[in-house]
C-alpha cells in the first residue's frame, strides 16, 4: 500500500515526519485522520491551527506556520495499522525533499517508529548541516502513556526552534 504525498508550502520551515498511515487516514486521504490521535491538538496548542476545522483549512495553517507534513515510509506492507507490522518497506525521498526545501530546518519526528525508519533508510538525515532533528512522542492513540496535555509540553521543543515560529 501507498502513504500520501507531501503537505509543503513555498517556504518550510519545520518537517513533520510520520512512520506511515493508519489504516483509517488512508481511507481519509488525510494525514492523521483518526479522530482518536492527538496530532491536530498539538498543531492548535503549537501553532493556532483549529483541530475542529475543515482538512484543507488546517492544511492550510500549517502550510502559514511554516510546517510540512510527510511520511518516513512512503510505501509498505503492513497488517491493520499497527507499526509493529510494517514491512517491504519502500522510503520516501526525505533527504531529496531538504533538498529541494533548504528553508527546512526541524525534522520533527513523530514517535519511535519514524526515528526507527528514519535511522534504518536514511541516516545521514541525523548528520546533515543546519538541520535539527527532534525525536517527540507519537500523538497515536496507541500512545497511551502519555496524556494529550504531556505531549504537548513535549512538542513545543519544535516551538521557536524555526523563523517562523
Amino acid at each position: 500500500m501507498s502513504g500520501l504525498p507531501p503537505v509543503v508550502g513555498p517556504s518550510p520551515i519545520i518537517l513533520v515526519l510520520g512512520s506511515f498511515p493508519s489504516v483509517v487516514s488512508l481511507r481519509a486521504q488525510e494525514y492523521y485522520g483518526n479522530p482518536r490521535n492527538g496530532f491536530w491538538r498539538v498543531m492548535e496548542a503549537l501553532f493556532g491551527v483549529p483541530a475542529d476545522r475543515p482538512y484543507p483549512e488546517r492544511l492550510e495553517g500549517l502550510k502559514a506556520a511554516g510546517v510540512a507534513l510527510w511520511d518516513v515510509v512512503g510505501a509498505c506492507t503492513r497488517d491493520g495499522s499497527s507499526d509493529a507490522s510494517i514491512r517491504e518497506v519502500a522510503a520516501n525521498d526525505i533527504p531529496g525533499f531538504l533538498d529541494r526545501h533548504p528553508t527546512v530546518s526541524v525534522v520533527a519526528l513523530n514517535g519511535r517508529t519514524a526515528e526507527h525508519w528514519l535511522r534504518r533508510v536514511h541516516p545521514a538525515v541525523w548528520n546533515r548541516p543546519g538541520v535539527q532533528v527532534l525525536v517527540l512522542p507519537s500523538t497515536s492513540p496507541a500512545n497511551a502513556r502519555l496524556t494529550i496535555e504531556e505531549k504537548i509540553e513535549a512538542w513545543r521543543a519544535v516551538v521557536g526552534t524555526g523563523e517562523k515560529v
